[in-house]
């Protein structure tokens, strides 16, 4: 079965972190309520989703996606790059505890889930501005005796990996390749998006989840092949935010 957490938006999102985008006031009755819609999209399309109470006094809590990466035998809490973000881990990791045993990043390593790209046994991990070295060595040395893979990816323009790719099914990732170094990724198809921040996509099974803020993207991903569902996530994406960093995708029994 598939396993979504996620968490209830703080009331301060408008003091997130912004790394390249000018800041814009976000409606917070507007966020609410498209999460929610956001997790009942999550809900029909066979995700069981587990909502976590909101945390007030930490901005960008609802990101999910960052403070930890869940893999199949272990879940990594991570040191965020963005040190007011790092209270965010505590509550995540006593979720978390009840589906995976947990390792964690250390000093001076940094990395956030949303540099982590998972395809099958190999990771990809954007070297960012708020994922350094230490945190990505640190990570393949935990990874490695589990069988897995880890593929330094370095990343430009943008906050993180997942910004600039994410991977649809079909040995396919879908790319803003000016944003990231694709020659990492030697065995794979991309799918260039015409529009530079519709490459964060969310698949699930046979359909992918996207911005409908993006509809170039869109009819690409249609025309290609794709089960497309699209979505209203405009206040997140005033918070340089996607579709994946809402949730923490898993297996469980």
């Amino acid at each position: 079965m598939l396993r979504a957490l996620t968490r209830e938006i703080s009331p301060a999102i408008s003091n997130c972190e912004l790394e390249f985008l000018d800041r814009e006031p976000i409606d917070l009755d507007l966020a609410i309520e498209q999460h929610r819609q956001y997790q009942a999209c999550l809900t029909e399309l066979g995700v069981r989703v587990e909502v976590l109470p909101a945390a007030p006094e930490l901005p960008d809590s609802v990101f999910v996606e960052d403070p930890a990466i869940v893999l199949d035998e272990i879940a990594v809490i991570t040191r965020m790059g963005a040190a007011s973000r790092r209270g965010e881990s505590e509550t995540l990791a006593r979720a978390l505890a009840k589906y995976r045993e947990l390792r964690h990043i250390e000093q001076p390593g940094t990395l956030e889930g949303g540099d982590v790209m998972r395809i099958g046994r190999t990771l990809y991990v954007g070297y960012s501005r708020r994922t350094n070295v230490a945190g990505i060595q640190q990570l393949a040395t935990m990874l490695h005796p589990l069988g897995y893979f880890v593929v330094p990816v370095e990343v430009r323009g943008c906050l993180h990996l997942k910004t600039a790719c994410t991977y649809i099914g079909d040995d396919t990732v879908l790319a803003n390749r000016a944003w990231m170094d694709a020659d990492a990724f030697c065995s794979l198809k991309f799918l260039d998006v015409p529009e530079p921040r519709g490459a964060n996509a969310l698949q699930i099974d046979d359909t992918v989840v996207m911005p409908a803020a993006f509809p170039k993207t869109r009819e690409l991903l249609e025309r290609s092949g794709f089960r497309v569902r699209a979505i209203d996530n405009s206040e997140m994406l005033k918070a340089e935010a996607g579709v994946t960093c809402t949730s923490l995708i898993f297996e469980t029994p």
